[in-house]
Formats: structure tokens, C-alpha cells, sequence
């Protein structure tokens, strides 16, 4: 049990992860929330960085503006750490000068974006470890990352979506022609092209024929082994927040969606974190009615995918028709200053330093007795 008089968090940011970047950006407003009240007076925090290279290192001296703009790496107070799996550790291991010291940890915090961090690998460190931790757990990390098994499972739940296909790489391989054959008669173009397994827009391909199809099929191959072809779907994209643990679903809350305002053809990993010409409308730009239905899909979706903590509900309502269909569930996302989750909890009054707090309280509500 924690005899000291404030909960530890260890906040992981960084990742082996092509969201490298991003997570370092989130991860510093994080580190702002950690370090001031009213989080200050009920948390210590220790970051812990992960190189592209997957180094972690213990940074006990890092600042916000170290974490965004990477220079933490060269701190000479970085240490070497390893998060033992050991439960009777319960905490991180530093190495240094050949010795080993462990400093006990209450909560982890994987502020981390992508493979590596949000697709269920660390969780299960975490699980293994037994440290309550935010976010969602090991198997609704990796279905939501995977969107060709989150397709699959929404069909089975009902949740609404578009029509899609998915391909490996070994049947894209040998049976190319065949597989593009069978996509562009159940699609018809324009067709999006995305690997089943990559982070806020990477890799993705809006083709318009099959020249350009072939040409995405290289591009999503290049960040993951299996493919999935959506339908286009002409329509508004909303997202709505949602918060709360599956073992108490009536207190699960998702926000009014808010509408993002694209500055590219489609919403683009550049539109989310670097050139900031996209725009967000909270609420959308849709009637009250179907303001509610978005949110009641988007809590239906968040507790069939078994969603824990905090999920971003990505949704299309389709122009002309009406239709609410759920394009994906992010797990983990971002938490900078253009980032869509804060805006949206802040739209029903709840700050940046209270989602915080909440968030890490949910994360041991959610093991409660488990340690």
C-alpha cells in the first residue's frame, strides 16, 4: 500500500512510434497539469522517456519545453530505468554506476501515441506488473489499433460503418489483381486506402482508380502488414470525447461531438499536429437530434470495443442520407494545444487540470483491490 502522502506517476512519453513527436508534445501539457495545483498537491511525477530507438531513460529534471522539443535526450540526468514485471516491485528499476535502485510507482500514465504505446504491447507490461495505468487495457488497446479486427467487432455489436475489405500482405503479394478486383466491387471508388495498424492518419491513401490503388497498397504496406480498403463516405466528420470505465458503464459520458474543418482533401496527419490549418466547431454543425445519436453511437461503440479511461470517437454523418457511421475509436489521443479529446471535455466544463486528475483516478478506480 502507498504510505507517502502523494500518489507517483510515471509518465511515459516518446515511443518507438512514427506519433514519436506528438506524444512528446502531449506529453509535456501533461507534465504542466503534474506540476501545479491542484494535480501538484495530490501527485509526484517521474518522466520516463522513450527513444525512437526504444532507450528508456528516467528524466528527473525534464521541463515542458525539453519533453516538445526533444532535447531532453541529451540531459545528463537521464538514467537508464526498466519498469520491473516483478509484482512485488511494483515500480521502476534505475541503473547507474552498476547499481540498481527501485523507485516504487502508484499510476502510469503512457501519454504515448501509436505502436508501441497504444496498440496493447505496453499495457501489458503494465498488466504484468499489476500498476493501475490510464487509458484502456491490453485487448481493446490492440482492437482499436487494429481497424480491420475493430471493424469486424463493430459489425458484430452493430455498430454502424462503412462498407470495407482488408488484405495481408502475403494475399496482396501473390494475389494482387484478385484482391484489387474484389475491393473495387465492393467499394467503387474513390476508394481509402490505410494500414490496419498505424496512428492518426499515417500511411493512408485516398485513390481514385487503379493506378493510384496500387500505389496505396506500397504506401499503407510501409507502415504494417495488413491493409484495409474503406468506402468513401461524403460527409462531416465529428468526434465525440468519452470517459469513464467499463465496469461501471452508467457512468460512462461521452461529450456532444465537436466537427473538424479540414484544411487537406481529408484530415491528415499534418492537419492534426503540424501545419494547424484545420479548425474545430464544438458543438458540430448538426441538428440536436443528431447530435444525440452521434453520442449515443459513440458510447454504444466505446463499451462494445471494452473501452477503458478515455477513448476519441471518430464518426462520419453522411451528407444527403443522414447516416451516423463510426470510422474508428483512438485509444490514446493527443493532448496538444490544437487537440480535439481537451477541447471537447472542456466544452462540458471540464478543465485540462481536472481530465487529468480524473483520468489517473479512473485508472486506479478501475483496479481497485487488484493491488
Amino acid at each position: 500500500m502507498n504510505k507517502r502522502s502523494k500518489q507517483r506517476v510515471a509518465l511515459f512519453f516518446g515511443g518507438v512510434s512514427s506519433e514519436h513527436e506528438v506524444s512528446c508534445v502531449s506529453a509535456s501539457t501533461w507534465l504542466r497539469a503534474l506540476q501545479k495545483s491542484p494535480c501538484a498537491d495530490k501527485y509526484d511525477v517521474i518522466c520516463v522517456g522513450i527513444t525512437k530507438n526504444g532507450r528508456w531513460l528516467a528524466c528527473p529534471t525534464v521541463t515542458p519545453e525539453t519533453m516538445a522539443d526533444r532535447s531532453w535526450e541529451q540531459s545528463p540526468d537521464c538514467v537508464p530505468c526498466v519498469l520491473s514485471p516483478d509484482r512485488k516491485d511494483h515500480g521502476l528499476w534505475l541503473l547507474k554506476d552498476g547499481k540498481a535502485e527501485l523507485l516504487p510507482i502508484d499510476i502510469c500514465a503512457p501519454v504515448l501515441h501509436g505502436k508501441n504505446g497504444e496498440d496493447g504491447t505496453i499495457q501489458g507490461l503494465f498488466e504484468l506488473a499489476r500498476i493501475p495505468y490510464v487509458g484502456c487495457g491490453v485487448l481493446a488497446s490492440a482492437v482499436c489499433m487494429d481497424k480491420a479486427v475493430a471493424n469486424a467487432l463493430m459489425d458484430a455489436a452493430g455498430v454502424p460503418h462503412c462498407k470495407w475489405v482488408a488484405a495481408n500482405r502475403a494475399d496482396l503479394e501473390l494475389n494482387g489483381p484478385v484482391v484489387l478486383d474484389a475491393v473495387e466491387a465492393k467499394l467503387g471508388y474513390p476508394i481509402f486506402v490505410k494500414p490496419a495498424n498505424a496512428g492518426s492518419s499515417v500511411g493512408i491513401t485516398k485513390a481514385t482508380d487503379r493506378a493510384l490503388l496500387q500505389k496505396a497498397v506500397l504506401v499503407a504496406l510501409n507502415e504494417d502488414d495488413k491493409v484495409v480498403f474503406e468506402e468513401f463516405i461524403d460527409g462531416q466528420e465529428v468526434e465525440c470525447a468519452a470517459i469513464g470505465n467499463p465496469d461501471d458503464p452508467a457512468r460512462v459520458e461521452t461529450t456532444r461531438p465537436g466537427e473538424i474543418l479540414a484544411g487537406a482533401e481529408f484530415y491528415t496527419y499534418d492537419d492534426k499536429y503540424k501545419n494547424g490549418v484545420s479548425q474545430t466547431v464544438i458543438p458540430a454543425h448538426l441538428s440536436e437530434e443528431k447530435l444525440d445519436e452521434v453520442r449515443a453511437e459513440a458510447r454504444r461503440a466505446y463499451l462494445a470495443l471494452g473501452c477503458a479511461g478515455l477513448s476519441r470517437c471518430d464518426f462520419f454523418v453522411e451528407r444527403g442520407t443522414g447516416r451516423v457511421l463510426c470510422n474508428e475509436l483512438n485509444t490514446l489521443p493527443g493532448f496538444t494545444a490544437i487537440s480535439m479529446y481537451p477541447k471537447l471535455m472542456e466544452s462540458v466544463g471540464v478543465g485540462f487540470d481536472e481530465l487529468i486528475d480524473k483520468l489517473l483516478q479512473l485508472a486506479v478506480h478501475r483496479r481497485k483491490g487488484a493491488y
